[in-house]
């Protein structure tokens, strides 16, 4: 299917697209051609370079296993005793296992995977998918910040009963929030289908929203649960990039010699999104994660948990003075689960706190822009203003919060023309002085940083 036919396709579970969706043409792939595309896509181990890891022990993921012909692609795993296996262990958890071994003796499974390139934020992310028939998992998930959504794992011919079956989905997600230690899941749907997942091609997916998850299978829903629901064990709230692979999960058995080389089949991967026509930049929604500057490659560490800035990902600046009056805090949010809190007294002279997004973060065109922010004050608040500047055209938007009603979440807007796009290192910062404060000490919580064009 050509990029313009693959735009017009919907979701199995919506076939007239009632709910609007819009192809990411960044991330959809209908596998066309002779060889996958890289623009689109990571092969793990190209050109000896892994992201995050090497796959699980003893298999390995190898470049030479990713194939695209007849209009699938094809995630191959064979036993290959001549290939040279990474000289090192793959710890995970409680799996400690040498490549190319398990328990001393050859186990010379090498297997696949991909990793988009770009992530993507909230939307419905399906693939049409038959299982590798072998003791390999299949699997197709989604990882970003602190987060993973495990869509499906599955298995072909597991040796041992256990969570993941023949004619079974197990769906996960994890919650990467430090220390993140095992088990590290936030939520997880299992269900046992009238099928194996090997036998046949089958429409798997996910609609992920900022505030619910569900579940399909061949267009049906399966599974719902909204954020009100979890309550804390909510964590989809950042950007995620969407990986395929196949891994040997030794607690249910080893793959036999007789049973490879076979495939895990994707016949395509689309991911559709809600139409945002004016808002521009979306990860200012709130104060979730990093802001990510995707032009730069991901550094090849960058574990999900990872909260140093480094060129792909940089995070909100609170200088030393400033840590003492602001936090960007779980206690109380409007949208997603993190706020910005600044509490301060008053004083007689002008003391800023400032909280300053990365250089660059702001790509703005000239125009005329509405700036808006969602703000909570706590009742005893006596704070008449809050700022916002931004840096290119030294532009400061002073809230009036005199008048604002206290104790619950309300959203100020004011209009800007901005004579000039955004320049390379455009940024905005928060700013509050102190001697707007009336009397005593003052608490705000601050979300929900939208900046839309004016049509």
């Amino acid at each position: 299917m050509s990029a313009a036919a693959s735009s017009s396709v919907s979701p199995l579970s919506d076939p007239t697209n009632s709910a609007g969706w819009v192809l990411n043409q960044d991330i959809s792939d209908e596998f066309n051609g002779t060889e996958i595309d890289r623009n689109k896509w990571l092969v793990q181990g190209d050109n000896g370079d892994y992201y995050i890891w090497k796959g699980r022990a003893p298999s390995q993921f190898v470049p030479h296993n990713v194939l695209v012909e007849d209009g699938f692609l094809r995630l191959r795993s064979q036993w290959e005793p001549d290939y040279q296996f990474a000289n090192e262990n793959y710890a995970d958890g409680s799996v400690d296992a040498k490549y190319g071994e398990h328990e001393g003796k050859p186990m010379p499974v090498t297997t696949a995977a991909i990793v988009s390139h770009k992530r993507f934020l909230n939307g419905y992310m399906e693939v049409r998918s038959k299982a590798i028939d072998a003791a390999m998992t299949s699997a197709f998930w989604a990882i970003g910040y602190q987060s993973e959504i495990d869509v499906y794992e599955q298995m072909g011919k597991p040796k041992i009963q256990g969570n993941i079956r023949e004619d079974y989905i197990k769906s996960t997600v994890h919650d990467w929030r430090p220390p993140a230690k095992r088990p590290t899941w936030a939520f997880q749907h299992s269900e046992k289908y009238p099928f194996r997942v090997a036998d046949e091609f089958h429409v798997y997916a996910a609609e992920w929203g900022e505030d619910y998850f569900k579940l399909f299978t061949d267009g049906k829903e399966i599974y719902s649960v909204t954020k009100a629901e979890l309550g804390d064990r909510w964590v989809l709230t950042n950007p995620m990039e969407i990986w395929l692979d196949s891994e040997i999960f030794h607690w249910l058995g080893m793959p036999h010699a007789e049973e490879l080389p076979a495939t895990f089949d994707v016949d395509y991967v689309r991911v559709w999104q809600k139409p945002q026509t004016n808002l521009l930049q979306r990860q200012f929604f709130g104060f979730e994660g990093p802001i990510l500057f995707e032009q730069n490659p991901r550094p090849l560490k960058l574990v999900p948990e990872n909260s140093e800035n480094d060129d792909y990902q940089k995070f909100w600046h609170i200088d030393e003075s400033s840590a003492k009056q602001a936090s960007i805090v779980y206690d109380n949010f409007n949208k997603g689960k993190r706020s910005l809190k600044i509490s301060a007294a008053s004083t007689a002279t002008s003391q800023l706190t400032k909280v300053v997004a990365p250089a660059g973060a702001l790509s703005l065109p000239a125009g005329e822009l509405t700036v808006s922010v969602s703000i909570w004050i706590l009742p005893e608040t006596q704070l008449s203003q809050l700022s916002i500047l931004l840096a290119d055209n030294n532009q400061s938007l002073d809230f009036d919060l005199s008048k604002v009603t206290k104790g619950k979440w309300v959203t100020l807007s004011q209009t800007i023309q901005r004579s000039n796009p955004s320049s390379a290192s455009d940024t905005l910062s928060i700013q509050l002085d102190s001697k707007n404060i009336t009397a005593g000490a003052s608490t705000i919580y601050i979300d929900d940083i939208e900046i839309q064009q004016v049509k």
